[in-house]
């Protein structure tokens, strides 16, 4: 019986054969390194995602009020055929009555009158009292029939645009939602991006903006983010210095918003909001006589242009609240 021959590998062969096993196990295992994106490359990601939100918005916007102008011929419409409806609901009373009355009545209530009649002439009469009142129940019956269909000829075709447009409103309301989440985790990812250094000293000691999601307004703040460190200058809107209203100028001006280069000024062009529904990129205007404005940045912080001597900075508003005059929004 022949000898079986084994064959051994030759080392160069079996050394390649066992990194491409190993490099195999890397990548199936997903072990294999990837390098954390950027805040920037995440900013990029976000401008992408809101560029799928904006027309969705505008969309949800237009529908919105072609809905509540709809719902008013809806309820225009009711006003008009209101008097038609009381005759619907009148006319549905009588025939409960007359569904009662045939129900105490009975089939046999022809029987009961030929039973009941003394004399020829009487039944004849009695006959003629039920036929006569048959033929009333039946045109009530038809009468209502037709006030109902005609109501609701008239209330149909609203009826369906109403519930047509809710359900786009409805579909359009829930993208806007799931665009939101994914910005809003991006967001996240942005900011753990920028880690513990994520400042230049005092004048950027947190990321900015603190809040992204690239509207115009995240925009804008992200322009004022990038002035920091520069000089004030009174007068100056860019693009090597700045005073306070050249900033928020300057700022909006990077996403095709106009504002007047004076505080006051700004305040008047502006849409007034609240503290509570402040957005990142809105103004706030300072002091009594509304001589100072920053550009907010989210979580508390502003992006200003303080004063001379002192550069482009962020800063809390909040901790000099005495100081806050109001709030507005740029019609960007």
């Amino acid at each position: 019986m022949a000898a079986l021959l084994v064959r051994r590998p030759k080392p160069l062969a079996a050394l390649v054969l066992i990194l491409s096993v190993v490099v195999g196990v890397l990548f199936s295992s997903g072990t294999v390194a990837h390098a954390t994106p950027s805040p920037g490359e995440y900013e990029d990601q976000i401008d992408a995602k809101w560029n799928q939100l904006e027309p969705i918005i505008e969309k949800y916007n237009a529908l919105r009020d072609q809905l509540t102008a709809n719902q008013k011929q809806v309820d225009a419409l009711q006003q008009q055929i209101q008097p038609l409806k009381t005759q619907v609901d009148l006319a549905m009373t009588r025939i409960g009555a007359i569904s009662a009355q045939v129900y105490q009545l009975g089939p046999a209530a022809n029987l009961n009158a030929i039973l009941s009649a003394q004399d020829p002439t009487a039944f004849v009469d009695q006959l003629s009292t039920l036929n006569a009142m048959a033929t009333g129940q039946t045109a009530s019956i038809a009468d209502a029939i037709r006030l109902k269909n005609q109501y609701d000829e008239q209330k149909r075709p609203l009826d369906a645009k109403v519930a047509d447009l809710k359900a786009q409103t409805d579909a359009l309301n829930a993208q806007q939602a799931d665009i939101k989440k994914q910005i809003e985790d991006l967001q996240r990812l942005r900011l753990a991006a920028y880690g513990s250094n994520s400042g230049t000293g005092n004048l950027k000691p947190v990321a900015c903006p603190q809040v992204y999601d690239g509207s115009p307004g995240a925009k804008a703040a992200e322009f004022a983010c990038k002035q920091v460190g520069k000089p004030y200058v009174w007068g100056a809107d860019g693009p090597g210095s700045y005073d306070c209203s050249g900033l928020t100028s300057a700022a909006w001006r990077s996403v095709g918003v106009s504002l007047p280069h004076n505080a006051y000024q700004q305040k008047q062009v502006t849409t007034r909001v609240s503290r509570d529904n402040l957005k990142v990129g809105d103004l706030i205007f300072m002091y009594s006589d509304v001589h100072h404005v920053v550009i907010y940045v989210g979580n508390g912080w502003d992006v200003a242009a303080p004063t001379y001597g002192e550069p482009v900075q962020m800063q809390k508003p909040f901790d000099t609240p005495g100081r806050i005059n109001s709030y507005g929004r740029p019609k960007g």
